[in-house]
């Protein structure tokens, strides 16, 4: 860790604690804020207890906000940028928070940050870009979470909770239209069947036009970047006085577009390109494959949310999911209570990209992917005054596979990939609480993981396979004072896990030999030093701040080339250190306004690689929204709230190369929300005029340098307006 950061991280830590010294307090008996309970640590606690860094959203207020699904959430969270790529389809979402996150979605790729709904693991991105609707919260947990929620969650988790059966009897329909053919629609039923059962539904589809056209695919009868999905879901509850059951069940199918991208050719040569120091290089006789076949940038679709390909088979994607869940929670004793989680889950994708973007069939990788994963957990929980305790056993089973074909690669024809995994992995976990007085808390807690996986691989030389077997221990500590007036001050150190993994497009077979090449890595470790205060400093302000230093060790970046007989991606092991500041905060200026701020900053510092200096991919250095709100009571009854939500990005890189002149740089982006309701006296009906992105900001998701061409991969995020209809009955 150099200087400089120790430096920083101390000024930081002192600024955060000594700019809420106890006698700045100055807070009524009644606070104007409404309680915020999370269960980020598998027990009920106020937001202001959990000694972590988190965020949570409240699901009826997200609309409000302009967020529909997970990847709208990753624009107002300090630190967290959602990107989506996943081999050009629409409906992925992949989470870095910190740094820390992966892009891809091949079956031997694990994710760094684990997203989980109603405490079920979901094992893969494609098709499970949770929609959220007629959800309780989310919640957004920062750092290692490596005790509580085991392996791959080294960048952090994302908790989705959706509401209980029985808890809010009744119905809501919404509706929603707007520009872009946008034509959303949901509904939620929740209904008492007696006095110890209850049972819920969700329901809905939502569908949205595309950005550009198949310029040379007049019947391919979809749009660039539209998207359509129905989805559903049933919850039944049963419960006693010391027993409470849950069956949930959900599915969601969706089809669409590619989702937009282009294709920037090499035109000087991946081996000699012309930079500022000398820029006369003679690049002939070794350009990249594409130029070198006779194509060139005026090949490529004119407008970059248009394509040219001349492939059917690459325009349309599909994805589909669904699972069932039973959670048992038996309270044994008044001191002592079960908890069981039993779930399965399915997924499925067919996608693919054209890479060169031409209507020549020269690079093209049509693809489909499935996976099937069963979990069973099962906890026993205990309170006695000042000790509390929360452990368990997990079981985690998954098969999955990707297939390819027919591949072309330069220009040749017929080639196959299929990639094959089973993973079956077993933890063991306990965390322990002591409340050494009423205002100091100590908990620690470890959790041991052991990993198999079994992978299988044909790229057309093969096939091969390979086992991988480890296991781990993490860990974490934390205090947690609460201070005079409320404010609560909280330092951890947590530690994080995951799994070595196996090359994503192991094309280095294609000789004929596995040697270098599918071969797992070794266990990826982070360790994450932090400490943060929370709570309302004043009646009318409510905030949190965090500084935090995390070390990671044997982490793996992605790395892709066109070479070895295929579009080749391996991990480039690096080890890195992480230090930054995270701000959120809720200011009621008055009692009709208010102001809602976050911001985050982290500065990466990566080991060398062979000379080479490499960056962390699509993490950007500053992260910052603002969002005012101001209400206006009606004469008879009603309000009227306007809305604005401001979005930063910082500019960044789309893979491990820092070289500008290899086009990986993102630009920064800056998105702008808006919204306008009005909801009835009797606060059953709610209309609203909304406006995302209104500036129409088109900004990059991804950045991929092949060596022979760059993949620039566009979001599908422009403009849009409409109405919103909600009625409660």
């Amino acid at each position: 860790m150099t200087h400089q950061k120790l430096a920083f991280l101390a000024a930081s830590t002192a600024a955060t604690l000594l700019a809420f010294s106890p006698v700045s307090f100055a807070q009524d008996d009644e606070s104007l804020f409404d309680e915020i309970t999370v269960t980020a640590t598998k027990r009920s606690q106020s937001i202001y207890e959990v000694p972590i860094a988190m965020s949570a959203f409240e699901g009826d207020k997200l609309a409000q906000q302009g967020i529909i699904d997970i990847v709208d959430i990753g624009k107002f969270v300090p630190n967290l940028n959602i990107t989506q790529f996943s081999a050009g389809h629409t409906s992925s979402a992949n989470p870095f928070i910190r740094g820390i996150g992966l892009q891809d979605h091949l079956i031997t790729t694990d994710p760094g940050v684990s997203v989980y709904v109603d405490g079920v693991y979901l094992g893969r991105q494609v098709g499970q870009n949770w929609n959220l609707s007629n959800i309780e919260r989310v919640e957004v947990l920062r750092g290692p979470q490596g005790t509580l929620y085991g392996r791959n969650s080294i960048g952090g988790a994302i908790n989705i909770i959706t509401k209980t059966p029985g808890a809010d009897p009744g119905a809501r329909v919404s509706i929603e239209a707007g520009s872009r053919e946008r034509l959303n629609g949901d509904f939620y039923a929740d209904t008492q069947l007696s006095d110890t059962t209850a049972i819920a539904f969700t329901g809905g589809f939502k569908n949205r036009g595309g950005l550009g056209s198949f310029v040379n695919l007049p019947n391919a009868g979809i749009k660039v970047g539209e998207t359509q999905e129905v989805f559903g879901r049933i919850a039944f509850r049963y419960e006693s006085d010391d027993v409470a059951i849950t069956f949930a069940a959900d599915a969601n199918d969706g089809e669409g577009g590619l989702r937009p991208y282009t294709t920037l050719i090499d035109e000087l040569g991946a081996n000699c390109r012309a930079t500022a120091a000398n820029p006369a290089v003679d690049c002939l006789g070794s350009n990249g494959a594409l130029y070198n076949a006779g194509f060139s940038n005026a090949d490529v679709a004119r407008d970059p949310y248009d394509n040219n390909t001349g492939q059917a088979s690459q325009a349309r994607v599909s994805n589909s999911a669904s699972g069932a869940a039973i959670t048992l929670d038996w309270g044994v004793t008044d001191n002592i209570a079960t908890k069981m989680i039993l779930s399965a889950r399915t997924s499925e994708y067919r996608a693919g990209l054209d890479d060169d973007g031409l209507i020549d069939d020269f690079l093209s990788f049509p693809e489909s992917g499935q996976a099937n994963q069963q979990s069973y957990e099962f906890q026993v929980n205990g309170d006695f005054g000042q000790w509390d305790f929360v452990s368990g056993l997990y079981y985690f089973e998954e098969q999955g596979d990707n297939f390819q074909s027919p591949v072309t690669f330069n220009g040749g024809t017929g080639g196959i990939f299929i990639l094959e995994q089973d993973t079956k992995s077993f933890a063991g976990f306990v965390n322990v609480g002591y409340d050494v007085s009423d205002s100091f808390r100590l908990s620690g807690g470890a959790r041991y993981t052991e990993d198999k996986k079994d992978v299988f691989a044909n790229v057309g030389s093969g096939p091969f396979s390979a086992k991988h077997d480890s296991d781990e221990i993490s860990w974490e500590i934390a205090a947690n004072l609460t201070l005079d007036g409320g404010m609560n001050v909280y330092g951890a150190i947590q530690n994080g896990y995951q799994s070595g993994q196996f090359p994503a497009r192991p094309f280095c077979l294609f000789g004929g030999t596995t040697t270098g090449c599918l071969i797992a890595g070794e266990n990826i470790t982070a360790t994450n030093y932090e400490v943060g205060i929370k709570g309302q400093p004043l009646d009318r302000l409510q905030m949190s701040a965090a500084v935090f230093f995390t070390q990671y060790s044997d982490l793996p970046y992605q790395v892709s080339s066109t070479s070895s007989g295929g579009f080749s991606t391996t991990n480039l092991v690096v080890d890195q250190d992480s230090v930054g500041f995270e701000w959120e905060s809720t200011a009621l200026i008055t009692d009709n306004f208010q102001l809602q701020a976050t911001l985050g900053y982290i500065d990466v510092d990566v080991d060398e690689q062979g000379g080479v200096k490499p960056v962390a991919p699509l993490t950007p250095e500053l992260t910052f929204s603002l969002s005012p709100e101001w209400s206006i009571p009606m004469s008879g009854g009603g309000e009227v709230v306007f809305r604005a939500d401001y979005s930063y990005r910082d500019e960044m890189f789309g893979e491990p190369s820092s070289d500008p002149g290899r086009l990986t740089k993102i630009d920064s982006r800056s998105l702008v929300n808006a919204d306008i309701s009005y909801r009835s006296a009797d606060e059953l009906w709610l209309i609203a005029l909304y406006g995302r992105n209104i500036t129409d900001e088109r900004y990059d998701n991804a950045r991929l340098n092949t060596g022979d061409y760059v993949l620039q991969i566009l979001s599908n995020d422009a403009s849009e307006f409409g109405l919103r209809l909600t009625r409660d009955f």
